[in-house]
């Protein structure tokens, strides 16, 4: 990779986080300011940066062609009436997560009513490991996927309750495989529980997942497992629009 789209693209990631001003760039970058600027108004150029409040932030065209990408994912098109429904009959937020590639990424979200929001944003990845969604897809990945995430991948603690043992978390995902749900009981977040149910291809393969997530002051892990039925009638309503058909 050459040295400019290397640094577009650090550019780009640190201003998709949040917007940043001249020095920051540069300093992110290791460089003068006065190449932090060219760079920076190349983007412009293109659309992919704009200036805002003194500072720069992402550009509308990388917003436009992000939201293409989004849509390109028949999941998340097939999946959204359901989630929306979902989303209306428990009142909390419904995340949709689909694998692409190693990564499991956030492709639609439905907010809750009346609650704080979520740390979680579509185009966000959520931890296989740590997750209900996560969980979910591991669970049933095939034998050379886990052997690759799970015992060569980092394990990272983000709480207390996160599992980091690959024997641990390979028990853990055997139970969610038997059981046809996840549970994330402040594993990533604290204070934060949601349970989860697979997308199935209609090859049966489980790349994407469904969860119903909520603070624990608001539902406990218990509550939000009263859910469940609901929860796995839209997963398989999202299968069956998908392709797949139940024994």
């Amino acid at each position: 990779m050459s040295q400019g789209v290397d640094r577009a693209m650090r550019v780009l990631e640190l201003l998709a986080r949040e917007p940043a001003q001249l020095g920051e760039v540069a300093a992110d970058l290791g460089v003068h300011k006065s190449t932090a600027l060219r760079l920076l108004q190349t983007l412009e150029a293109g659309g992919f940066a704009r200036r805002r409040d003194g500072g720069w932030t992402v550009g509308l065209r990388l917003i436009g062609l992000a939201q293409q990408a989004l849509d390109s994912l028949d999941v998340r098109t097939v999946a959204r009436p359901h989630l929306a429904a979902l989303g209306r009959d428990c009142g909390h937020t419904i995340h949709l997560a689909q694998l692409v590639d190693d990564d499991l990424v956030y492709v639609d979200k439905i907010e809750a009513r009346g609650q704080v929001r979520m740390y979680s944003r579509i185009g966000r990845t959520a931890p296989l490991h740590a997750s209900g969604v996560g969980k979910v897809v591991l669970a049933y990945s095939p034998e050379p996927r886990l052997t690759r995430l799970v015992d060569g991948g980092e394990l990272r603690a983000y709480t207390p309750g996160t599992i980091c043992d690959p024997a641990a978390l390979r028990a853990e995902l055997a139970t969610v495989a038997e059981q046809g749900w996840a549970a994330d009981d402040g594993e990533f977040e604290p204070l934060i529980t949601c349970v989860a149910a697979p997308v199935r291809q209609a090859d049966w393969s489980v790349t994407a997942a469904v969860s119903v997530t909520a603070p624990t002051v608001v539902a406990t892990l218990a509550d939000l497992r009263r859910l469940l039925p609901r929860l796995r009638a839209t997963t398989r309503q999202i299968s069956h629009d998908l392709g797949w058909s139940a024994p």
